[in-house]
């Protein structure tokens, strides 16, 4: 790791090959950096690759899966190289998950503040007094104002918002390098999620925390993530400055994503959804190999070379990147 780079991903590939089924190729070739403090937003359809890229980064993929080739750089040190007893100690600590579905996350039988607790006693020399005022503090700092009470409920006794500020409160218990959130508003409906995202914002602006933030919704990205990334068939497609890539989407699977395939400039998408654009065919059958675009055969701009080969990445303007035979010279 140099510079400002706290994750440096390359190169990387990934395939399952769950017992008596195909071998499919979940990620391939990813190349990634992510900045202290920064928030990059992945953005794709279901099964694009998205949440292996962070199950990659927090080497909690399945038995089943198998990393191919290339490194995941966190803090100046290869994940693939390090041994379970580091990782577990670097995870919740240094990088954590906030999960898709809290409800599932939270463990009905304990009371979510000893359950905030439990991430203070695994990682720090606090003591029992010293973790129960630092967690009503966490409960404070994540919106509650009655984090006693919050704190002695049980989990099916909050409502879906407050379950996940509680895996928030969790999150940033140790005061972590690097937050992933899977999905982690999928569930909610549009005013929890603006009020997720605002106190996002603002635990990354008061404690520098970076934070990759996966979604199928481009509308939750525009004035959230400084960074964006789309991604299509296991592959890196486009990524840049959000707003470089909304108002002016370059591969054409970025713009079919957005709803912009006739170019108008995207003024903004924050309070309110976009109208994803009907995408023509079906995804590639990961099973399959191929050396071509996967998006050739739904892309109407498609040309001989696209099924052959894939595009190398290219740099279109300042941090703006697309892989697509329509800008080589």
């Amino acid at each position: 790791m140099t510079g400002e780079n706290l994750v440096q991903i390359r190169d990387l590939s990934v395939t399952y090959s769950p017992v008596g089924q195909p071998t499919v190729k979940a990620l391939e070739c990813a190349s990634l950096d992510i900045r202290f403090g920064e928030i990059i937003g992945v953005l794709g359809e279901s099964g694009c690759g998205k949440s292996t890229l962070a199950s990659a980064l927090l080497r909690l993929l399945p038995e089943y899966a198998h990393y191919e080739s290339g490194t995941v750089g966190f803090l100046g040190r290869d994940l693939l190289g390090v041994g379970e007893p580091e990782l577990r100690k670097l995870r919740g600590k240094e990088i954590v998950l906030i999960p898709q579905d809290p409800a599932l996350a939270l463990n009905p039988v304990m009371r979510v503040g000893a359950q905030i607790s439990e991430v203070l006693k695994a990682h720090t020399a606090l003591t029992r007094a010293q973790r129960i005022g630092r967690v009503q503090e966490l409960l404070r700092e994540v919106g509650f104002d009655d984090p006693e009470e919050v704190g002695s409920a049980y989990s099916h006794q909050l409502s879906g918002g407050q379950r996940q500020r509680i895996t928030i409160a969790q999150a940033i218990a140790c005061r972590p390098a690097l937050i992933v959130a899977d999905e982690s508003t999928s569930k909610l409906d549009r005013p929890l999620q603006d009020e997720i995202l605002q106190l996002l914002s603002n635990i990354r602006r008061r404690h520098g925390i970076a934070l990759l933030f996966i979604t199928h919704d481009p509308s939750l990205l525009f004035s959230f993530a400084d960074r964006l990334m789309v991604m299509y068939a296991g592959r890196i497609v486009e990524q840049g400055n959000t707003r470089d890539v909304m108002q002016k989407p370059l591969h054409p699977y970025t713009q079919a994503l957005l709803g912009l395939a006739d170019g108008p400039a995207l003024a903004s998408a924050r309070g309110s959804r976009l109208a994803l654009a009907t995408i023509s065919g079906e995804p590639p059958d990961r099973t399959s190999v191929t050396s071509g675009c996967g998006f050739e055969p739904r892309c109407g701009d498609r040309m001989q070379v696209c099924k052959c080969n894939f595009p190398k990445q290219l740099m279109t303007g300042p941090g703006h990147y697309v892989s697509c035979f329509k800008y080589v010279n």
